[in-house]
């Protein structure tokens, strides 16, 4: 497995949830990063679903930044009650100067990110995840650094169901 010795790319790696992953134990900003029990967290205050047309979101959370970290990564669950197909089309926040929709996944031993410049797609009867080393939103020029117990509003753009605001909770840089 290749491993890249920069600081940027262990700040990619923190935000998107490989922070402990054998791609990079070795940087120094990825010790003791837990990525386990992400199911549970909650988007809002108080918990509720925020709908949208046929489709739920839940479950949403952003991690806290590390110190020097130029990226945030934002995390939740998209479900589809609907007979007809959907897309989450783009992003924006307040937080942040460009909000973009990614994809990790490891190809020949190599992890790689990429930009999904077409957007997410959601199927009608099923559930979508945004979650740690998967799919996930990466908050870009981030106007001050995420710190656990901060708010991070979101406008999400879906190409049917439309726009949808909601509040992410910022956790520990672990994800708790």
């Amino acid at each position: 497995m290749k491993i890249v010795r920069t600081s940027a790319f262990a700040a990619l790696l923190c935000a998107c949830g490989f922070a402990g992953s054998a791609i990079g134990q070795d940087h120094q900003h990825m010790q003791g990063m837990d990525m386990g029990n992400m199911g549970s967290m909650s988007m809002a205050a108080d918990g509720d679903v925020v709908k949208v047309g046929d489709l739920e979101v839940s479950g949403g959370f952003a991690k806290a930044m590390l110190p020097g970290q130029p990226v945030g990564g934002g995390f939740f669950t998209v479900k589809n009650n609907g007979s007809t197909d959907d897309r989450l089309v783009s992003v924006t926040s307040p937080n942040a100067g460009a909000v973009q929709l990614h994809e990790m996944a490891m190809k020949d031993n190599v992890m790689k990110m990429r930009e999904l410049k077409d957007g997410i797609a959601v199927p009608a009867g099923q559930t979508v995840e945004l979650s740690p080393g998967n799919l996930h939103l990466m908050f870009q020029k981030v106007k001050t650094p995420f710190k656990q117990g901060d708010k991070v509003p979101l406008t999400l753009t879906f190409e049917k169901a439309g726009k949808v605001d909601l509040v992410l909770n910022v956790l520990s840089a672990q994800g708790k």
